[in-house]
């Protein structure tokens, strides 16, 4: 009698121990879907966080000014295309000439880069050029 109630008390222990686990299971999974909604949501918000340009620029033969760079994709899950990014046109001595917006036709998965070129003929007295992203559409 005594070994039918040691089995008896193991079986429920056994069983109470399995569907505790998959309870657990599934509610890490929902847990990791709502982080993972909340995520998107955040990066949907504000793309201009996420993605990062940098830049260089040179000055042609005819007299325009090139622009190469990368826009980068920082987001864990967010893919953004058509990246707006303002150009501030800087003289020597720091003062802003002029401020332009220009459309990067590209697509850019998260966790990836995209390279671009782009030509200006920029103000007199041009000495640097300063790109921000500021915004794009999210798929």
């Amino acid at each position: 009698m005594k070994k039918l109630h040691i089995v008896l008390m193991l079986a429920i222990f056994l069983y109470t121990a399995c569907s505790s686990t998959e309870k657990k299971n599934a509610a890490d999974k929902e847990d990791y879907i709502k982080a993972q909604e909340t995520l998107e949501a955040k990066e949907k918000k504000n793309p201009a966080t996420f993605l990062i340009v940098n830049s260089k620029d040179k000055h042609n033969l005819l007299g325009q000014t090139v622009i190469i760079g990368t826009i980068s994709n920082t987001a864990k899950i967010c893919v953004y295309y058509d990246v707006v990014v303002e150009l501030s046109f800087i003289s020597k001595t720091g003062a802003l000439l002029e401020k332009d917006s220009e459309t990067i036709y590209e697509t850019i998965e998260a966790g990836k880069s995209v390279n671009f070129k782009t030509k200006y003929f920029a103000p007199k007295g041009t000495d640097s050029v300063i790109i921000k992203v500021m915004g794009a559409k999210t798929k």
